[in-house]
């Protein structure tokens, strides 16, 4: 799949939000982290559900049904690896119950990403 045929997945994405996703986005857009990141960035033949890309760093949210395809979520972690990206996964309760955990944990994995 090429870039150009992900698009309008991305936007679907985009419009279709989930509540984790949203909460989520309302802390991380507008550099509030000291990085710009966007929501539903297509990597490859993957779109990931958010993305620094200075940092080259994205954050996947997963809902239950992610439990049942661990092996397709390995797959997409690879895809986007590939691209010289690292991975960093929260389960949506996770996200809901501990956004402040959540977005330490994203702040670390930014200054590792810049060396510091």
């Amino acid at each position: 799949m090429t870039r150009k045929r992900l698009t309008p997945l991305a936007r679907k994405l985009r419009r279709d939000m989930t509540d984790a996703e949203v909460l989520l986005w309302s802390r991380l857009r507008g550099s509030q982290l000291g990085a710009k990141f966007t929501k539903q960035f297509p990597i490859g033949d993957a779109v990931g559900d958010f993305a620094c890309r200075s940092a080259k760093i994205v954050v996947e949210l997963d809902g239950g049904q992610h439990a049942l395809a661990a092996e397709a979520d390995a797959d997409r972690t690879r895809l986007i690896e590939a691209h010289g990206y690292t991975v960093i996964r929260f389960w949506n309760s996770e996200v809901m119950s501990n956004i402040d955990g959540v977005l330490e944990t994203i702040l670390h994995h930014l200054r590792i990403a810049r060396g510091q």
